[in-house]
């Protein structure tokens, strides 16, 4: 939202659809956008990095558990280190995966395959866009002016 905000003010976008609430500065007030579209071509940054975060591994396993495939919520499932950190695992995107409790204390302080445990897939690192598409807030109101339905 701060990017489109800053888009909007400096004349490069407009408001396509809105959500009914309003941004307020010290000195106006305007419609909060939930659509813009450029009024011609601005460069979007792609090499930006997606940052580590417990919700951002949930949501790029899908709220599912890698070991079991189980979908307990988002409440119950852990980040499971695959090297553990105490034997030199890293956090990081390929080292890390979504667990469930039970899973994730079975596996304890061994790697899967020591455990005799598999997951369901190789942890990735995610590409910046597709993440942030993802995350984008329940309003649908962006997904008629997309490509992909």
């Amino acid at each position: 939202m701060p990017r489109a905000i800053h888009l909007l003010m400096a004349d490069k976008a407009e408001v396509i659809e809105t959500d009914g609430t309003r941004i307020h500065s010290v000195t106006a007030s305007f419609p909060a956008p939930v659509v813009i579209r450029l009024r011609y071509y601005v460069r979007v940054p792609h090499n930006l990095p997606m940052p580590l975060s417990r919700r951002a591994i949930l949501l790029r396993d899908a709220y599912t558990c890698q070991y079991c495939g189980s979908q307990p919520g988002r409440e119950l499932l852990t980040i499971d280190h695959i090297m553990p950190r105490s034997r030199g695992g890293r956090t990081d995107w390929e080292n890390t995966v979504a667990a469930c409790g039970s899973c994730n204390r079975k596996k304890a302080n061994r790697t899967p395959d020591e455990a005799h445990m598999m997951l369901a897939r190789p942890p990735v690192r995610p590409r910046f866009w597709a993440m942030a598409l993802m995350m984008i807030p329940g309003n649908d109101a962006w997904r008629k002016y997309l490509l992909i339905k």
